[in-house]
């Protein structure tokens, strides 16, 4: 297997969450990590914690120039591109019958779109790495909740996305793969204005028993599964279930 110590790791949404997580994880095993993301506060904040392993640059990469901006950065900061780790995301809820249609546009081109031109801009330098590319899908494309149609249906294509990329880059010996978390703490909702941060933590509370193992996951077991989806060389377009069981759907009876 691979080894991470090194490797050149470029991470959009690394201001929070799972980025966030994720970034710390990988600059503890001395990779070279360049953190992405619209809120530069918070990415001057995380690259600080974690220290010169880790780079914090503004940019959304929904904007093409800014998408050019990010890359830059990462292959400066880490002497090439071995892994891109697509984070970046937002969340859109509502029943459909009041969907409105610019609205899912809008979180379709953060879900997918953005990813996907970046991904195709990075592959340039992926080639001469032999790269590998993580998509972060999401348990709602394994367990139904209802009003969570858009984001499902965004991490849906990620998913087939997965599959597709394996398939077209695979001649060129870059890995594409995608990690489905089950429940984990984050500012998604929170940032979306569907909850407020104590009304979050209420809702990761109640859901935690809905996991076989009776808790909520951690940025750090994200990034895990992450890991060893970078490092194991002979697996390609697979999508990781890392839910703590909550898309087994156990039943109470």
């Amino acid at each position: 297997m691979k080894k991470i110590k090194g490797m050149s790791i470029l991470i959009t949404g690394g201001g929070s969450g799972i980025g966030a997580g994720a970034a710390r994880y990988f600059s503890e095993l001395g990779a070279h990590v360049t953190i992405c993301g619209r809120r530069e506060v918070n990415l001057t904040q995380v690259s600080k914690e974690i220290g010169p392993n880790c780079l914090g640059i503004k940019g959304d990469v929904s904007i093409a120039k800014e998408r050019e901006k990010v890359i830059d950065a990462a292959v400066k900061h880490g002497n090439g591109l071995d892994v891109l780790i697509n984070c970046a995301a937002n969340m859109l809820r509502g029943s459909i019958s009041d969907l409105k249609e610019d609205e899912l546009m809008k979180v379709f081109h953060t879900n997918v779109v953005s990813g996907m031109m970046l991904t195709g801009e990075s592959i340039p330098h992926l080639k001469k790495s032999q790269g590998s590319i993580i998509f972060l899908g999401s348990v709602h494309t394994r367990r139904a909740f209802p009003g969570a149609s858009p984001y499902a249906a965004t991490k849906g294509a990620l998913e087939a996305l997965t599959s597709v990329l394996a398939a077209e880059l695979g001649q060129y010996k870059i890995r594409v793969n995608c990690v489905i978390p089950g429940a984990v703490p984050t500012e998604l909702n929170i940032r979306a204005g569907l909850f407020t941060k104590d009304e979050h933590d209420e809702r990761m509370k109640a859901i935690a028993p809905l996991h076989v193992l009776e808790r909520v996951g951690t940025s750090e077991e994200i990034a895990e599964a992450i890991d060893y989806l970078i490092r194991a060389e002979w697996t390609t377009g697979s999508s990781l279930v890392v839910d703590g069981g909550l898309s087994l759907g156990m039943s109470p009876f």
